[in-house]
């Protein structure tokens, strides 16, 4: 079946208290319409339309890259005033489906149901809430079917009453569409024009109007604050810690993880408390992530150990390395296997062969480290200039000590040592020491100077 989609984000957000539109506010690191768009990617449709209104500009901008089509709804006149500006960009085969672009969590399966429900009737999706109130209600006829969707400021009483909630999403066949939305009339409390008024069109044209009920209601949340983009945050990210566990990933806490992209794991993982993954996150077997670690397209190889409170951003991490606490691995790093970096280390833009450690506050950057290479705590790269980056090249077996700078362009040879303190900015031959000490000098009975009263 052809299938439109039709993304409703004209609305303003007031509750959002921002300047931001409200559809680009973000959930686990991405837009919520940004969200809405994946889940309608599942029925695969001839056209996505997304209606636009208040920063339509920024909207537009932020959906660039993304093959989409965009109507723009001004004045804000209600949801059949929305759709009614898609239409010209809408096929006739098929259904239409609408969407909400603060309606993040919708789920690709659901909107499947929906469209097989939609053959030759209306398909409203519905829940069922413990507090309805906000929503339009369902109010069934006689034999069970969707005789009418009533707003709240219309309802009465007895229809308030009611736990059945419209979602707002609907599937509809195109065709009809274009004719029930050219009725529509906003006698209404809001003065508005309601999608859901076509539920009454479509029944007096004798269209079957059928319910797809949602299993879980959470999916059908829509976000109009801050505390409500909050709690769907948890409930995301409560779905994704419940998917890392049926894996087979030891969470220490799921309620303290945050997953803002993608995140693979191998067996026997293990992910400490309050962890954040941003973007192509892949972790190996037996790998163990400690506390307070953030990390961005990271590939961790297999038993890589990361201790807490670490930051890796776009690096790649070999096997059974040890990395942190409190280490930095910064975009462009490539660390083989058994490599240790440890606390308050940095790296940068450099490979580091098997083998090789810098234990503890050293900066490594524009290198290329070779095998079983020891970095003396407080060694740093010194690779810029002020106007350009230069490259350090430490070949293998090589020793370097403590608080040694080395000053790019530098080359150190296999299996040579430095004594700490130095300056290096000769190559060192390899199997050579190089030293660049001044000599001590003592004066004996030195007095310090006092304090002038």
């Amino acid at each position: 079946m052809s299938v439109n989609v039709v993304i409703l984000a004209a609305g303003q957000g007031k509750r959002m208290h921002s300047q931001l539109p409200k559809v680009l506010h973000t959930l686990a690191g991405r837009s919520m319409i940004a969200h809405v768009i994946e889940a309608a990617d599942a029925l695969a449709p001839r056209t996505v339309c997304v209606v636009y209104g208040h920063g339509g500009d920024r909207v537009r901008e932020a959906l660039s890259g993304a093959t989409l089509s965009f109507a723009r709804q001004e004045p804000q006149l209600g949801t059949g005033h929305a759709v009614q500006q898609a239409l010209p960009l809408l096929s006739d085969a098929g259904v239409t489906v609408v969407l909400y672009g603060d309606v993040p969590l919708i789920r690709g399966e659901t909107l499947r149901r929906l469209v097989a429900a939609s053959a030759d009737s209306v398909a409203v999706l519905t829940a069922t809430l413990e507090d309805p109130s906000g929503y339009g209600r369902i109010v069934r006829g006689d034999h069970g079917g969707v005789r009418e969707i009533v707003e709240e400021k219309d309802a009465s009483d007895s229809q308030k009453a009611i736990r059945e909630i419209n979602t707002g999403l609907m599937a509809l066949p195109t065709a009809r569409l274009r004719g029930w939305l050219a009725r529509l009339g906003n006698d209404n409390a809001q003065q508005e024009y309601y999608l859901t008024d076509v539920v009454k069109l479509a029944r007096e044209d004798r269209v079957a109007v059928q319910a797809v009920s949602v299993t879980d209601a959470s999916e059908t949340l829509g976000v109009n604050s801050r505390a409500q983009l909050a709690q769907v945050e948890r409930l995301y990210q409560r779905d994704h810690a419940n998917a890392l566990l049926e894996q087979g990933v030891a969470l220490a806490d799921p309620a303290r993880i945050d997953v803002r992209g993608s995140l693979t794991c191998g067996t026997d993982v293990f992910i400490d408390v309050n962890c954040i993954f941003e973007g192509v996150v892949s972790v190996g077997d037996g790998a163990h992530i400690g506390a307070s670690c953030v990390l961005k397209n990271v590939s961790v190889g297999p038993g890589t150990r990361i201790e807490p409170f670490c930051h890796l951003d776009s690096a790649v991490i070999g096997e059974r390395c040890r990395i942190g606490p409190y280490a930095r691995i910064r975009p462009g790093t490539r660390l083989a296997e058994d490599v240790h970096i440890g606390n308050f280390v940095e790296v940068k833009a450099s490979e580091i062969a098997a083998g090789s450690k810098a234990n503890h506050l050293a900066y490594i950057g524009d290198s290329t480290v070779g095998r079983n290479v020891n970095i003396g705590a407080g060694t740093i790269t010194c690779n810029y200039d002020g106007a350009n980056k230069h490259r350090t090249i430490i070949e293998d077996d090589v020793f370097i000590g403590s608080d040694t700078q080395l000053v790019a362009p530098v080359i150190v040879r296999q299996g040579a040592t430095i004594g700490a303190g130095a300056t290096i900015t000769r190559e060192v031959p390899s199997g050579a020491l190089a030293l660049t000490r001044v000599k001590q000098s003592t004066i004996e009975g030195w007095k310090r100077p006092q304090k002038k009263a």
